[in-house]
């Protein structure tokens, strides 16, 4: 996906976070392990949000793997460590489409 569909997709999904009451706080931080999309906060917890874009759902959300959601959780616990936080958090999906957007709360392995 180009960086310009990319911010498109992220730009979207920050205005539909903002609408349902998150605060957004910082967008695109880097680690050596990845990139976290977008991170936010609503009642009191940090959601550090993936941010995927695609036809539909379904082709958007196969795209987070295992391999991509654990270099996630490092990136959230150097992004943690760094900002010296010891915060209720989870690890959130916003998935865009030309159908829709969807938020998908608390994703695991």
């Amino acid at each position: 996906m180009s960086r310009a569909k990319g911010n498109l997709a992220e730009d979207t999904a920050c205005g539909f976070l903002y609408d349902n009451g998150f605060t957004i706080i910082e967008r695109n931080f880097y680690s050596r392990f990845g990139e976290i999309d977008i991170i936010a906060t609503k009642d009191e917890v940090l959601h550090f949000i993936e941010v995927k874009s695609g036809l539909d759902y379904e082709s958007a959300i196969q795209n987070i793997t295992p391999s991509k959601l654990r270099k996630f959780i490092k990136t959230v616990n150097v992004y943690l460590k760094k900002n010296g936080l010891d915060v209720d958090f989870m690890i959130d999906a916003v998935v865009v489409s030309p159908k829709g957007v969807w938020h998908v709360d608390n994703i695991t392995l």
